[in-house]
């Protein structure tokens, strides 16, 4: 009868519906507004995702956003080589201490 669930009866949905009603009682109906408000909230995340991909899908001539243009590789050179002083310079406040 109920194609969702297989070997589903009758029966069994009585059950169900009983122990539903024993455990939920009066928040039941409060239980099913807001799976209802959940199922609404989803359809409507699930039309906008599919709205995207339908304008991203259509416009596939031109992007969103526009690459940058493709400029060779440069070569980077020093403006010198670099220079090393042979005697650091003297600060007494960089030393050890002197025991």
């Amino acid at each position: 009868m109920f194609g969702f669930i297989p070997g589903l009866g009758m029966q069994e949905m009585l059950l169900l519906l009983l122990l539903g009603v024993l455990l939920f009682g009066r928040k039941l109906p409060d239980i099913g507004r807001s799976l209802g408000k959940t199922v609404i909230e989803f359809k409507k995340g699930v039309s906008g995702v599919e709205e995207e991909i339908s304008n991203a899908t259509s416009g596939m001539g031109k992007p969103a956003i526009e690459p940058e243009a493709v400029r060779p590789p440069q070569r980077v050179t020093p403006s010198g080589a670099p220079k090393f002083e042979d005697a650091p310079a003297a600060s007494t406040s960089n030393l050890p201490p002197k025991v």
